[in-house]
């Protein structure tokens, strides 16, 4: 019995040890998980790929562990990754995955931070669409609290009216997110409101408050390695110093981003540096060098690849809405399978009830019978002891009856033998002295014989008197 319970004590250790394990295991995968994407998210002005590469082992970890929310961060980081490297399909589809996981989750700040993501897709081909995801994710964030992400979203709503010109409008957002991100101590962010600030006023031809935002936005750029922002800064310098006629300082700004968007592998930006250069180039009159740069931008025109980029990305929504149809659709046939088997499952069960409650009441129907048949037998028992009890009573007084009959009969026959000893002694000795007499031939024979007739009728006389006596039963005494 020892060692069965020093087994059992063992078996109880080594499930809770495992268990601890197991959870511990878990709890560091989760904790790789988010680490990972936050390094990830980190890299994403610096280095876009290396962005895209800690999100995919993110999500193998995230898969692994069956982590929702890691799985649905990692979709969106990696998104953030292609958007960066211009690659729109790319991002959509890891937008549209990790939308759909948030869903799942009822998580409505990260469902905000994808819906931010969507509409910054959308800033260079389609303002309708940019502002109506981005508002719909204002709106969602304004059910949880995160000024971070409500700062993040002013600045994206700000570019968008930048882009549609509206420079006013677009600076009271561009202030109000860099009031928050100041609040918030977010340096990095606040370079990209120093940038998005730079470009208004430059677009207002406040050029020299312009260049002032633009150079802190550079400096700042630099001391953190965002060579993204540092790049974009660059562009709107350039653009600035070659409106001044500052070609020389224009042409050292432009070295530099070009370098910056190399180093990040952006095409886009490299084709609109070149694009910078062209200008450049046609401003100082250096027309040949001017066509160099020219025959370097794409030959597709940006509208048409504006256009196409859009389509892309809309026909890659679409694309992703029918597969959730269709899996919605396969779900609901799962559905209805299932409530068919519900159905007759529930049939059978009802119909074999049906016939337990006949069988039940078939039962109680029969018991109910054989109730009142051993009612009857009971009624009909009771009958006859009571006719068995009126016989016995019967029985009773006949025998009590009988009983006194034979007592009167004991003491009239008591009676007659007291009465016969008595009566017929007489006649007897009488008898017995004649005779006595007789033999001794004291008493005349004749006479003798007369006597003894006589005491013979005596006792005759006594006896049938007797005999009377006994068979009259109003006589109870001699």
């Amino acid at each position: 019995m020892y060692k069965v319970f020093t087994l059992f004590v063992y078996l109880l250790v080594g499930c809770s040890v495992y268990a601890k394990g197991s959870a511990d295991v878990a709890l560091k995968d989760t904790s790789e998980v988010i680490k990972l994407n936050k390094q990830a998210y980190d890299n994403r002005y610096t280095s876009p790929e290396q962005t895209i590469s800690d999100a995919n082992k993110a999500l193998a970890i995230a898969e692994k562990i069956q982590y929702t929310k890691g799985i649905g961060e990692s979709y969106r980081i990696m998104g953030i990754g292609n958007y960066y490297l211009n690659q729109a399909g790319a991002a959509i589809n890891n937008y549209l995955k990790s939308l759909e996981f948030f869903k799942k989750t009822g998580d409505l700040r990260s469902q905000a931070k994808v819906l931010n993501n969507i509409g910054n897709l959308y800033l260079d081909n389609d303002y309708g669409k940019a502002l109506e995801y981005l508002k719909s994710a204002l709106s969602l964030t304004q059910k949880v609290y995160d000024p971070g992400l409500k700062a993040s979203l002013y600045m994206n709503i700000g570019n968008v009216y930048y882009r549609k010109k509206s420079f006013s409008q677009a600076l009271i957002y561009y202030d109000k997110s860099n009031v928050i991100f100041s609040s918030l101590g977010d340096s990095i962010n606040l370079v990209q409101c120093l940038q998005n600030r730079g470009v208004i006023y430059y677009n207002l031809h406040q050029y020299d408050i312009a260049e002032k935002l633009l150079l802190a936005a550079n400096k700042a750029g630099k001391e953190r390695d965002l060579n993204k922002p540092v790049a974009s800064t660059n562009l709107t310098l350039a653009a600035l110093y070659i409106v001044q006629n500052k070609f020389d300082a224009a042409e050292g700004i432009v070295q530099e981003g070009l370098a910056y968007a190399k180093a990040l592998k952006d095409e886009k930006l490299t084709t609109d540096y070149n694009y910078t250069i062209y200008q450049l180039e046609s401003k100082r009159k250096n027309f040949e060098r001017a066509l160099y740069y020219l025959q370097l931008i794409w030959k597709q025109d940006s509208t048409v690849h504006t256009s196409n980029e859009s389509t892309q990305i809309n026909m890659l929504q679409e694309q992703f809405k029918q597969q959730a149809k269709q899996r919605e659709n396969e779900l609901t046939i799962q559905r209805q399978q299932n409530d068919r088997i519900k159905f007759w499952a529930v049939t059978v069960v009802a119909g074999l009830l049906l016939v337990v409650i006949a069988l039940l009441i078939s039962n109680v129907k029969r018991k109910t019978v054989t109730n009142l048949k051993l009612t009857d037998l009971n009624e009909e028992v009771s009958r006859q002891k009571d006719n068995l009890d009126r016989v016995n009573h019967h029985l009773e007084e006949i025998i009590d009856e009988r009983t006194k009959d034979l007592q009167i009969k004991n003491k009239k026959l008591s009676e007659y033998s007291s009465y016969l000893s008595h009566q017929i002694r007489g006649p007897i000795a009488t008898l017995r002295g004649l005779m006595n007499l007789e033999k001794e031939g004291l008493v005349d024979e004749k006479e003798c014989i007369n006597m003894m007739d006589k005491c013979v009728s005596d006792i005759d006389q006594k006896i049938i008197e007797m005999s009377e006596m006994l068979n009259d039963t109003s006589k109870t005494a001699f």
